[in-house]
């Protein structure tokens, strides 16, 4: 199993810090595009590191054309020497209209139609393909020599991409590399919906399971005392309450029989009653979502619910000595 790390956005802090992840035994190192662009940090962790992986944790897709994403996935696999791991997620229709004034269609099939013009965008540049892709929502049937790539040595980056409902995985078991599981699942959701829906996919693909990468990094709550965990607690309460406020994310607590939560907690946080939302959270629904416990049982727990499933995850405890962190890391590969 492969472990990463979460690097800051700081592009004044990423390199020391990228240094120091790859000195404990980190296999990548990753970002989220939240409040921030994710490639820009990614290029200088890459300068200050010679091995660790590059991975956007996510980028967001539709805020973006399959040719402009692939010309910067290009240039940082170029540039790190192959190391780069394009997450990519489709983010909700509000985000992607009017926070980026980009079009939504079906998310699913406009997902898979963007992995598939970035494919043949790819075909063209490492294979010598003519550039000939018309597609539903995207065309692409121009690139003169002047505009393609020159440092093509490393090959293509892989892609990952976010996923959650069946819809979505099966497309990420069709077109991508491997998938980026969202941390708001469970190990129930993950084994009798997400699983089978990858089969069903990598079978109309060709592929194998053992070919296909999974990336988990669950909801953590851990610490180095009871206070700290207890803290930790509070904050993944939090964090499962907003995630489960979602409809997108409804089939999760479904199968766990707790859909009617779903419903209350987006009526909660339509009014922005966050403590509210968070009382609902239980200690069941808690303990089934998140990760609970000392650094040693989070490790121990990861590895019993996902270790035969999942060959990435994120996994830190930044205010570990560096020894302890190290053994951390070698006990969950």
């Amino acid at each position: 199993m492969k472990v990463d790390a979460n690097i800051s956005a700081d592009m004044s802090k990423v390199g020391d810090q990228t240094k120091h992840l790859e000195s404990l035994g980190y296999d990548g190192v990753r970002i989220a595009e939240l409040n921030h662009d994710p490639f820009l940090p990614l290029a200088v962790a890459a300068d200050h590191s010679n091995r660790v992986e590059l991975l956007t944790s996510v980028a967001v897709a539709f805020a973006r054309n399959p040719m402009s994403m692939a010309t910067i996935a290009h240039d940082l696999n170029a540039f790190s020497c192959g190391r780069m791991v394009l997450g990519l997620g489709s983010q909700v229709k509000p985000h992607i209209e009017r926070r980026f004034s980009m079009p939504w269609h079906k998310a699913a099939r406009q997902m898979r139609e963007f992995i598939e013009a970035m494919n043949a965008i790819f075909d063209c540049w490492y294979d010598g393909e003519r550039l000939e892709f018309i597609g539903e929502y995207y065309e692409h049937t121009l690139m003169p020599a002047t505009f393609t790539p020159e440092n093509l040595d490393y090959g293509r980056p892989r892609i990952n991409l976010s996923a959650t409902g069946p819809l979505m995985t099966k497309v990420a078991a069709e077109v991508a590399d491997g998938m980026i599981m969202h941390p708001f699942s469970s190990e129930k959701y993950i084994r009798e919906v997400t699983l089978p829906a990858i089969q069903e996919g990598l079978t109309l693909s060709g592929r194998t399971l053992a070919a296909f990468e999974l990336d988990y990094a669950p909801i953590i709550a851990t610490g180095l005392d009871e206070e700290a965990i207890l803290r930790s607690r509070e904050i993944a309460r939090d964090r499962i309450a907003f995630y489960g406020s979602t409809e997108a994310y409804r089939p999760v607590l479904d199968i766990h029989g707790w859909g009617d939560l779903q419903t209350e907690l987006n009526f909660l946080n339509k009014r922005q009653q966050k403590e509210e939302m968070s009382r609902l959270i239980d200690d069941e629904v808690l303990n089934t979502i998140a990760v609970i416990g000392t650094p040693e049982e989070v490790v121990d727990s990861i590895k019993n619910r996902f270790g035969d499933i999942i060959s990435r995850t994120g996994f830190s405890v930044p205010t570990l000595p560096d020894e302890e962190q190290a053994n951390l890391i070698n006990r969950l590969k």
